[in-house]
């Protein structure tokens, strides 16, 4: 088991004024049975035996729907029943709308010992935001981002690409607005469509036609990269592969390993670079990565080094403590 990681507790489809377009969740949440205060229970006090000490680095995660928008007496139960074990875990985490946001929500959450909260932001276009079908504007989402700081939560934003209406343009000018609310930490969703969805219906009609992988993996590498200029983390890239969302899915940049790719080609991209920079001729190379990044700089299948060995150089990869991820040292051999 990882160092970190979420108790995740789905919530579907709660409180949702709206059905966005790239949505299934109201379809999926007419086969799932909301979690009961006793599930919660259940599942922390599994969580606990299972991680022992280590849950001590893992959050309890409220998932699926927009908590704050959900009835207040059952908001209150599901907190109320992870209270007893505040002190094993390193926080409370949950999802939320932009607009279903206020002081007095915040106030709650923060008796009940909510430590983090993201919002679903998904683009910064207030013309892609109505093509969504969000029900809220771009000034929405930076209302709630302040007012959340504001109160000392950590706050984490979601952005998606490839909605109707986006470009790879709009795209980045969302993140550069996103990163001026200065997040604690950030998620990034390719569209996905999927069955039963309006993306669905829109695709079949032939009024969307989502970017293909390769778009999508050059757009979200440079989005990894901006981020991770502006020291704000990507915890999330890609949807979890699941085997309901490969059955759903319709069209769309799916990929189980997408953030793989990313890393990848951020990786290739900054060898090519280096090499041309320091003149290199085609012969050995040895690539130097950070620990761990061995296999993202060879790229899935090697095709990294197939794609350098085309160009005439032998790789080795080797690693170096001193090297920052995503970043590499080539030096001839």
């Amino acid at each position: 088991m990882k160092s970190h990681a979420n108790i995740a507790i789905f919530v579907p489809h709660q409180g949702c004024p709206h059905t966005c377009t790239f949505c299934d969740q109201r379809v999926i949440s007419g086969r799932t049975q909301p979690p009961s205060p006793e599930d919660v229970d259940r599942l922390l006090h599994g969580a606990l035996e299972q991680m022992g000490p280590r849950a001590g680095q893992g959050e309890v995660a409220f998932f699926g729907g927009s908590f704050t928008a959900i009835d207040s007496g059952y908001r209150r139960a599901l907190l109320q029943a992870v209270q007893p074990y505040r002190a094993n875990f390193a926080g409370i985490r949950l999802s939320t709308r932009p607009d279903a946001v206020d002081e007095e929500i915040l106030a709650e959450l923060k008796a009940f010992g909510v430590t983090s909260i993201e919002l679903g932001a998904q683009s910064m276009d207030d013309e892609v935001l109505a093509l969504a079908q969000r029900g809220h504007c771009a000034a929405d989402v930076e209302q709630a981002a302040a007012l959340i700081k504001a109160a000392g939560f950590s706050l984490g934003l979601q952005m998606m690409t490839g909605l109707p209406g986006d470009t790879g343009e709009t795209t980045l000018q969302t993140a550069e607005k996103l990163a001026a609310l200065f997040p604690d930490t950030m998620r990034i969703y390719p569209a996905l469509t999927l069955e039963e969805t309006g993306l669905a219906a829109l695709y079949r009609a032939g009024q969307y036609l989502p970017p293909d992988l390769e778009e999508t993996v050059e757009l979200c590498a440079r989005l990894l990269q901006f981020f991770d200029r502006r020291g704000i983390p990507v915890i999330r890239l890609g949807l979890h592969d699941e085997a309901q969302l490969r059955e759903r899915l319709v069209a769309g940049p799916y990929h189980p390993a997408l953030r793989e790719l990313c890393e990848g080609k951020i990786l290739l991209d900054a060898a090519k670079r280096q090499l041309t920079q320091q003149e290199i001729p085609p012969g050995p190379i040895t690539l130097y990565v950070a620990p761990g990044h061995q296999s993202k700089m060879a790229g899935q299948n090697r095709r990294n080094l197939l794609h350098l060995e085309e160009m005439g150089y032998r790789c080795a990869i080797e690693t170096d403590p001193l090297v920052k991820p995503l970043q590499l040292r080539v030096e001839r051999r």
